[in-house]
């Protein structure tokens, strides 16, 4: 289980707003607002900010008179997060269906070193038990 509240429970706002959180690394109310399509109100951003970060999600440091904010987690611990939920849900648990789907995706193209490092990852994942 996650040390911390999942995000795929957020709303669509919310989610916009962590997105774009997770993109920049930290990001001021104006940021946010300037990162995201249709944005609301400046007090509308703010308020969900707040939200998000009752819930957990969010945490905030103060950098003179505004407040900057950032993802509560690590972007590796989320990304690795929604995967695990991505591949559970999507594709019945099976990384290789996943990877699978990915390759399928038709603006895919491989290098031969892409290749290259996928087939390492590989290796170096049996040699640890994955």
């Amino acid at each position: 289980m996650s040390k911390y509240p999942p995000t795929r429970n957020l709303s669509r706002r919310e989610r916009q707003i962590m997105d774009v959180l997770f993109r920049r690394g930290d990001a001021t109310v104006a940021e946010v607002m300037a990162d995201i399509p249709d944005p609301p109100s400046y007090s509308a951003v703010r308020a969900t900010l707040r939200i998000l970060e009752d819930k957990g999600h969010v945490v905030h440091k103060e950098e003179g008179p505004r407040y900057v904010y950032l993802p509560a987690v690590a972007p590796e611990d989320a990304r690795t997060d929604a995967l695990k939920h991505l591949v559970r849900t999507f594709f019945d648990g099976s990384p290789e269906q996943a990877v699978t789907a990915l390759l399928r995706l038709s603006d895919t193209r491989l290098s031969e070193a892409e290749i290259a490092r996928l087939q390492e990852r590989i290796r170096s994942a049996r040699k640890k038990g994955k």
